[in-house]
């Protein structure tokens, strides 16, 4: 991985991904006790930063092998964004989700045209399934964040971080990006890594689900204990990718934890202050900024909001939350 496959992958996604602003609010400021900028992938095709990455991947692919069609596996960010640009590239998608996830993006999944595989993400393993219809049917997965290509889509989101940050005067910031599998966390540290050096990446997890933490501060890769149970389902994987981890513990900073709590007070703050409709997961950065602030140095911080796809029971809760 290096900065030239995400400047390729940004040429690639011109016209296509859209580029999303730097969004802030004074009184998410006060909160914080610094400036707070927010980039909205909840503003993204398919409501996430994810459709970056899985067209990045797509257009890297031969006519021949992309033709065959794709599959991939995801609770349903990565699943609507394989599925949006495999429906781009006039092919087919299989995309194995499971069967928790949320109903909305199981929903726009299918009806994107992707053909949806269930499975008990408890007890079964993603991965393996993934493999073994790759290989019966003949088709390429794309992986959800440990795939050189995927991480090159998600570090335009880097690209844009710094080049908008520097139009508002900002150089120096710490940057929040709720992590999973670590594969957007690691595109934006690359990305800042040379177009913003002074700005320092965090990932940031769930209570319970904070295997990228844990494995930043042992040196060594830490699996979680369940992989299923939590809000922040967008967020949520065994453990950090096998690509992804070194380069976050080049680059990245400790990483952060928060509860579901904090997550849909952010949900709720985001709605009332910057009107927009940001998903538990997606929220886990601005958590972290707004309720974590002793945390960090500094002037500004940057978050990532990375998804929007919440069910309407989930989001109707989140406004319930008490903000005074």
């Amino acid at each position: 991985m290096n900065i030239e496959m995400i400047r390729a992958a940004e040429q690639r996604l011109r016209r296509h991904a859209r580029r999303t602003p730097l969004l802030s609010s004074p009184f998410l400021d006060e909160i914080a006790g610094r400036q707070v900028l927010v980039k909205p992938e909840c503003l993204q095709h398919t409501g996430s930063f994810k459709y970056r990455g899985a067209r990045a991947a797509l257009s890297a692919l031969d006519d021949e092998t992309c033709q065959r069609g794709v599959i991939a596996f995801s609770s349903g960010n990565h699943a609507q964004g394989v599925a949006l640009a495999a429906r781009e590239f006039g092919t087919s998608a299989v995309i194995i989700m499971p069967s928790d996830a949320p109903e909305l993006k199981i929903e726009n999944t299918r009806a994107l045209g992707a053909e949806v595989v269930l499975y008990d993400r408890a007890n079964e393993d993603r991965d393996a399934i993934g493999a073994e219809l790759a290989a019966t049917r003949g088709l390429t997965l794309i992986k959800p964040f440990d795939e050189p290509q995927v991480i090159a889509g998600q570090g335009t989101v880097g690209l844009e971080i710094a080049e908008d940050a520097a139009a508002l005067g900002v150089h120096l910031a710490s940057v929040l990006v709720p992590c999973g599998g670590g594969g957007l966390t690691s595109g934006v540290a690359l990305a800042l890594e040379a177009e913003a050096p002074e700005m320092r990446v965090h990932p940031v997890e769930p209570e319970g689900f904070d295997d990228v933490a844990r494995s930043l501060a042992t040196g060594e890769v830490q699996r979680n204990e369940r992989t299923a149970g939590s809000l922040c389902d967008a967020i949520i994987t065994p453990s950090p990718g096998h690509i992804t981890l070194p380069i976050m513990q080049r680059l990245c900073g400790p990483g952060l934890v928060v509860s579901e709590d904090d997550c849909l007070r952010a949900m709720a703050l985001a709605w009332q202050r910057l009107k927009i409709v940001v998903e538990p997961g997606g929220a886990a950065a601005l958590a972290a900024a707004l309720f974590q602030p002793q945390t960090f140095q500094g002037e500004t911080v940057i978050v990532v909001a990375t998804g929007g796809n919440v069910d309407m029971p989930v989001f109707q809760r989140a406004l319930k939350e008490d903000l005074s």
